[in-house]
């Protein structure tokens, strides 16, 4: 268990400590010159049973708030320490709303220098800190009475810290991530850095990731509560002897160790914001996290203002990018950075740059701070309103990617390329499909259909190509949607010529039978005696139905003359291991340029590739594809793409 001191300057902070532990918590020369502690401090108090307490001390001035701050990382429980002498001051206050805001789960109040003044005294000083905690979580938080001089209650006050929680084994299940307070280097061991663990555990021998140097290093020993082992977890204080590719220089106070490399880390945050000062919308503000302080701006989403003692929900615009995680706490000071002026919870690592403000949304985040939201639950949540990244939101989480797999196998929603998608919304993204190609066939009723990724753009461009392909497959199981040579469309959509059209193809027809003639359709225009633009018109509804293909633009063959040459190509390929033009001119009995268009076609279509002069087969393609391709190369006539 590790407790943190809180409380005003001078008010025997440090002493309480000395007087617990027998150990002075001041290490800096000049603390101990001034009597006045500026830096965070750490003491220990092993126990017969084998067991350490751990004690952080802060400072009380004003001036190195930020200081304390990064004491409070990861603190279960934390020690308000009150002169009996000076009663309440104003950091008695602000660092017990810095507690409440940080929601540190544990208080145990201690009024010192109980041997400067009277009972009397004493009394009032007790009256006025029940007044003050009244209506905090803490109104019936226990009370010492304790003179660090005499040691007048100290044994008491021992006696009550040893009877305290164990480790939070929950956050020991998680991701290992400690923010570092401390670096220096020791002389044959190297590299040492301490920290508050947050989650997780961590063993001699385990690979970490360090952020800011961004390098992987490696534990070489460790140090728990102030003594060797070979593990620790969350909640201990914990020093590292690291190696790797850092040096004591490059590591700064507010760096994280993490169990393994992490996503980039966030510039815009979505929070819950529990104001103790008036706010007003894009207020420049200081930001606190663990041991890491920054800037940025407050958004606040459903208002534009917002007087003390309010909560609402807004968002944080970072000037430096934070490594956080869902329901981290954060500490907002002012502009000057001299008051605090709110709390707040992070909802959100990664929110929408759109609709921010819908209703709809701003309901769900309300939802997402309920103290009592399971995993599961969450899970369910989000993934209703839009598909959730499964590595973002383990790292969000702070689960373990088995952790993840174990909650999908209880999920009704669909997984799909690292994404998960609630049963319901999957299902109006596959109406969303089902409606673009009614729109579609609508709009156009002489195409036979939609290629995959042109419905994908018609109907969902917002979609990974992954995901709308699995929403099609399951589709066509279905039987709500079909697919002919290639082009998607609706089961009752049949593609056909009108009796106007039928009357002109029956005229074309015979230059098309048992023949390997390229046709132009100028040629046929002048043969058919039709206008060579509604004859253009009249071929590419016949290169839709499979009848025709172009190699070039107005150059047609019959569909099987191109099946048929497609053979040849492929008997080359098998033969010589490629075809080109002078060896595919020759078995087909056609001029040089010719050959090279029906070459090019094919390349074009992705039957074979082209390598110098030679045309490639490409593996594992069926020449299908072919019968659908056209090199008007519009979207519809591309189905494979």
């Amino acid at each position: 268990m590790i407790f943190a001191t809180a409380g005003h300057i001078d008010h025997g902070k440090t002493a309480l400590l000395q007087a617990l532990t027998g150990h002075n918590a001041d290490r800096l020369p000049e603390e101990k010159k001034r009597g006045m502690t500026i830096d965070l401090g750490y003491v220990y108090l092993p126990l017969a049973d084998g067991r350490v307490l751990g004690f952080v001390d802060v400072p009380g001035h004003e001036k190195f708030l930020a200081n304390m701050l990064c004491g409070l990382s990861g603190i279960p429980h934390a020690l308000l320490v009150v002169a009996a002498d000076d009663g309440i001051m104003p950091q008695t206050r602000e660092h017990l709303a810095i507690l409440q805001l940080c929601s540190i789960p544990q208080l145990s109040i201690v009024i010192s220098k109980c041997d400067l003044v009277d009972q009397a005294h004493q009394q009032q000083v007790v009256a006025d800190i029940r007044q003050l905690l009244q209506d905090s979580r803490w109104a019936d938080a226990p009370l010492f009475v304790v003179s660090s001089h005499s040691g007048e209650g100290i044994a008491d006050l021992r006696q009550h810290l040893l009877q305290q929680g164990s480790l939070p084994e929950a956050a020991a299940d998680l991701r290992f991530r400690l923010a570092i307070d401390r670096a220096f280097t020791l002389s044959g061991a190297g590299l040492v850095v301490t920290g508050t663990a947050l989650g997780g555990r961590v063993a001699v021998g385990d690979k970490l990731w360090l952020t800011g140097r961004n390098v992987a290093v490696r534990v070489r020993s460790l140090h728990v509560q102030n003594a060797s082992a070979n593990q620790g977890q969350a909640g201990q204080r914990i020093a590292l002897n690291l190696v790797g590719d850092v040096e004591k220089q490059q590591v700064q106070r507010g760096d994280w160790l993490l169990a393994s490399a992490p996503p980039p880390p966030s510039q815009r945050i979505t929070i819950a914001l529990h104001a103790i000062a008036p706010l007003k919308h894009w207020q420049a503000v200081h930001i606190h996290h663990a041991a890491r302080h920054t800037t940025g701006r407050l958004a606040l989403l459903s208002r534009s203002q917002l007087e003390a003692g309010a909560q609402t929900l807004a968002e944080l615009t970072l000037d430096q990018p934070l490594w956080l995680a869902d329901d981290d706490r954060l500490i907002l000071r002012d502009a000057s950075a001299r008051d605090t002026i709110a709390g707040a919870q992070v909802l959100e690592l990664q929110p929408p740059t759109r609709g921010k403000r819908l209703p709809e949304r701003l309901e769900q985040l309300r939802h997402l701070q309920d103290p009592k939201l399971s995993l599961p639950a969450k899970l369910a949540l989000l993934s209703s309103q839009q598909a959730v990244m499964l590595d973002d939101f383990a790292w969000a989480n702070q689960q373990s990617a088995a952790s993840v797999q174990s909650l999908l196998h209880h999920s009704a929603g669909q997984q799909v390329a690292g994404r998960l998608y609630a049963a319901e919304r999957w299902a109006g993204l596959q109406q969303k499909l089902l409606d673009g190609l009614a729109r579609l066939h609508q709009q156009h009723p002489d195409q036979l259909g939609a290629s995959r990724g042109r419905l994908r753009r018609l109907a969902l461009p917002g979609e990974p190509e992954a995901t709308v392909n699995l929403l099609l497959e399951q589709l066509l199981q279905q039987g709500s949607l079909r697919q002919t040579r290639g082009w998607l469309h609706l089961p009752q959509h049949v593609l056909g010529f009108t009796a106007q059209e039928e009357a002109h193809w029956q005229q074309l027809a015979p230059c098309f039978a048992n023949s390997r003639e390229a046709h132009w359709v100028r040629d046929l225009a002048a043969i058919s005696e039709l206008d060579e633009e509604q004859l253009r018109q009249l071929l590419r509804k016949a290169a839709r139905l499979g009848h025709v293909l172009a190699v070039v633009q107005d150059r047609y063959f019959a569909a099987d003359a191109v099946q048929q040459m497609a053979d040849i190509v492929r008997q080359l390929c098998q033969q010589h291991g490629h075809a080109d033009a002078a060896s595919f001119r020759n078995q087909l009995g056609c001029g040089r340029k010719l050959a090279i268009q029906i070459l090019e076609f094919f390349d074009r279509s992705g039957f074979t590739r082209r390598l110098a002069d030679r045309h490639l087969l490409r593996e594992n393609l069926l020449f299908t594809k072919l019968s659908t391709s056209s090199p008007q190369a519009t979207d519809e006539t591309s189905p494979g793409s």
